[in-house]
Formats: C-alpha cells, sequence, structure tokens
C-alpha cells in the first residue's frame, strides 16, 4: 500500500510532463502548439503504461490574435484582444458599469456606448459571473465595444474567450485591460468618446483530444480528464498544464496499482477547453452517459495546497473526496453547487456524477489565471506530489465494485441552476441546454 505513495511523491513523470508543456509556447486551440502538446500527452500516457494511447481530431473554429488598441482621447491605452473577439472596431462613449452584475446592466443605458466591467464581483455576491455572461449582457443592450477590466493589481491585462457554440465569433469588439489601465480610463475618460480596435485573423482549424486507458476492459469506466490547449498569452502553466501534468502523473501511479482497478479508468486530454469547452463538448455528443461511473476533471489543481472538488450535488462524491481526506489527514474542500466553466460539464450537465477538482489559493478568482503571469515559476512540484497521491487513490476508490453513486435526472441539474442562480446567466450566453 505505500510503496505507491513513496514512489509518487519522489516522482517527476508529472513535473517533467509540465514543463514540456510550457516550454513549447503557444498551445492555443487549434494551434501547432497545441497539437504539439496533445502529441507530447500522448506519448507520456504511452510511456507509463497506459494502453491505447491515441489521438482523435475534430474541427474547431481557428482564431489568431493580431494587434488591439483602445484610443481615448490624444491616448492610446495598452489592451489585449479576447479570443473570439470580431476582426471590428468601434467608437463610444465610455461606461464603467463596475463589476458588471446583471443589475448594473438593467440599470444603465449603454446603447451605442463601450462598456467596461471588472473581472470580480464583490464579496456580498451569492455567485460568480462569467466574461461572458457579461459580455452577452453588454451585446444584448445594443453596446458598441467591450472593455474587461482586471480587478489583480500587476498591470496585467486579463484574457478569455468571447462566442458562443453556436456562433463563435463574438458579436462585438472585445479586448482585456489591467487594473491600472481600467482604473485610468474610467477615471480620466467615462463619458468621453474611445475606439476600441482588434485585428484577428479567423479561419477553419483543427483540434484534438488524447485517450489512453487502464485497467479492466470493462464497459464502464471512470474518466481522468484536464485539457492541453492555454491561452497564447503566456506558459499556461496553472491553466492547465498543470492539470494534464496531474493525469500523466495518477495514470503513472495507477499503472503500479492496475490490479486494485474494478473499473476501466479512462484518461481524456482535451482540446479547445479555452474557447467553449469544445474538445469535451465533441466527446460527450458520442459517449454513452451510461457508461461513465464518474469523472474527475482536473482544471485548477496545483495552484494551492489545499484541494477543492466541486461535487455538483452527488453525496457520494463529496464523501468520496472527503474520506480520502480524512485518512490521509489532509484538509479538502467540497463544493456541492453547480460548477458549468470546465470539460466536466458536458456529461455533468446530463446527471453524470463528476467532480471539477481545483485547488484554494486564497485569492479572488483566476489570480495569475488568464494573464502574462501564468507561468511555471507560481507552482511547486510538493503539491503537484501530493495531489497526485490523493487523486490517485480517490480514483481507485471510484473505480472500485463496493463505491456507487447514482446518475442524476437532467432535470435536477437545471432546477439546481435555478436555485443557484446560474440559470439567466447560462441562457444569455446560449448554454442553457434544457427544454423550457
Amino acid at each position: 500500500m505505500t510503496q505507491w505513495i513513496g514512489e509518487t511523491f519522489t516522482s517527476d513523470v508529472g513535473w517533467n510532463h509540465l514543463e514540456s508543456l510550457v516550454d513549447i509556447g503557444d498551445r492555443m486551440a487549434g494551434s501547432d502548439g497545441e497539437r504539439e502538446a496533445a502529441e507530447l500527452t500522448r506519448d507520456a500516457l504511452e510511456r507509463v503504461g497506459a494502453r491505447d494511447a491515441r489521438i482523435e481530431e475534430f474541427d474547431v473554429q481557428g482564431w489568431t490574435r493580431g494587434d488591439s488598441e483602445i484610443r481615448a482621447g490624444e491616448t492610446v491605452q495598452s489592451s489585449i484582444a479576447l479570443p473570439r473577439s470580431p476582426d471590428a472596431a468601434a467608437t463610444g462613449e465610455l461606461v464603467d458599469l463596475g463589476y458588471g452584475l446583471p443589475e448594473d446592466f438593467e440599470e444603465t443605458d449603454f446603447e451605442g456606448k463601450v462598456v467596461m466591467v471588472a473581472s470580480n464581483v464583490p464579496d456580498y455576491y451569492d455567485r460568480f459571473i462569467h466574461r461572458r455572461e457579461k459580455y452577452y449582457y453588454a451585446v444584448e443592450g445594443g453596446a458598441a465595444g467591450f472593455v474587461f477590466r482586471n480587478h489583480v493589481e500587476g498591470c496585467l491585462p486579463p484574457t478569455g474567450s468571447v462566442g458562443t457554440a453556436e456562433d463563435p465569433i463574438g458579436d462585438i469588439p472585445a479586448v482585456g485591460v489591467s487594473k491600472e489601465v481600467g482604473a485610468r480610463l474610467s477615471r480620466r475618460f467615462e463619458g468621453e468618446e474611445v475606439e476600441v480596435s482588434v485585428e484577428a485573423d479567423v479561419h477553419d482549424a483543427t483540434s484534438q483530444n488524447v485517450h489512453a486507458e487502464l485497467g479492466p476492459d470493462t464497459d464502464e469506466e471512470v474518466l481522468v480528464t484536464s485539457h492541453v490547449d492555454a491561452h497564447d498569452i503566456s506558459e499556461g502553466a496553472m491553466d492547465n498544464g498543470a492539470g494534464t501534468a496531474m493525469v500523466v502523473e495518477m495514470a503513472n501511479a495507477l499503472a503500479e496499482r492496475e490490479d486494485e482497478l474494478d473499473t476501466k479508468v479512462h484518461f481524456i486530454a482535451y482540446g479547445a477547453e479555452e474557447v467553449g469547452l469544445v474538445g469535451s463538448g465533441y466527446d460527450a455528443d458520442v459517449r454513452d452517459f451510461d457508461s461513465i461511473k464518474a469523472i474527475v476533471n482536473n482544471d485548477g489543481v496545483v495552484r494551492g495546497r489545499t484541494l477543492s472538488f466541486h461535487t455538483h450535488g452527488f453525496d457520494a462524491l463529496a464523501s468520496a473526496a472527503e474520506d480520502v481526506g480524512a485518512d490521509f489527514d489532509h484538509p479538502v474542500k467540497t463544493i456541492p453547487e453547480q460548477g458549468p466553466h470546465s470539460d466536466h460539464w458536458p456529461y455533468v450537465k446530463w446527471g453524470v456524477p463528476g467532480f471539477h477538482v481545483m485547488s484554494e489559493t486564497g485569492d479572488e478568482g483566476r489570480g495569475w489565471g488568464h494573464t502574462y503571469a501564468d507561468t511555471l515559476d507560481k507552482l511547486e512540484v510538493r503539491d503537484l506530489r501530493e495531489q497526485a497521491i490523493l487523486l490517485t487513490e480517490l480514483t481507485v476508490r471510484l473505480a472500485g465494485e463496493e463505491f456507487e453513486v447514482g446518475h442524476a435526472d437532467s432535470e435536477e441539474i437545471a432546477a439546481a441552476l435555478e436555485d443557484e442562480d446560474q440559470a439567466a446567466g447560462m441562457k444569455i450566453i446560449g448554454d442553457w441546454p434544457y427544454d423550457e
């Protein structure tokens, strides 16, 4: 029992793979770098002993950034385009809507204007409001342009995609600016005319999912997942090189414990997560949900030392994670609410039991994520190793014959989203899949 723990705690397999991923450079969806990351991940899974390591391709809307700028008065303010912004320019009066809460949009006439909102929500607010939700409130109200202001200090403009599954390219030009630039724009130019312009190349492209397996060849399977793509402006170490490194490290440990697995473990490293969960959506469209026992989706691990688990109302999953934490005398946090913003969601929204595994950072929002500062030096190999031990043990238990978790009805998931006040935002961005 304890030998695999020692081997995992001294393993360099996952960390070495993380270094390989961040050294690629641009891993944007549909890029050559994303393809290289997928091939490296396939090869790494094969080396640790997973079988049938393979790549499955799918079409994706490619997007390559060019220049962007905000012209205010006689000045040009520093900005970066938000992926899937249209190649376009817009001029209008600048309106600072603060946090960009739904009520901020409802109470303001911003038609024909350039809307600026922050990347966070206030402490008193009961839910996170995703960037795309704020963007489509602006679109619905007739805004001419969209400015996304970081709430993290450090002169770091945030990135993050706009667009929907049905219409991947957004409706109005959208840029990210740092907290400092946003403060300057609000102080000096609110109420004055500004121009937002984005240059971007929109093209057809190909992305890919990586697959491999361990354990018995059962019809039922446990999915262990991550995404290999990252935003083009940074190394993508936290989001989500660390998650893919975790999948490789878990495969390395599970290969040593393969005889303990009662259920097949299916590893998937998705492509094109950052542009709307395209890779996982592609896989979910062709997968038999009844065959999926549970999902362990790694997106946000290693950023902090304590693991957190969105459990989506599945009490058996919460108990399993808490039991592992207790047995290893290691703190974990479980979050029962729905979390619709990573690669577990195309399955969980239809009632498949799934974790979104992250880690506690003590910071609000993504912190360094989606900025130039998402780099390897922010992470520690100790955290990767410790968390790999916990998640490997959790996966063995999920794959055990004695572990049972029932699927939910999609109506239950929809009702939970309504109760948590998440439904309205999902509807405006086109992510609401349920019949009204």
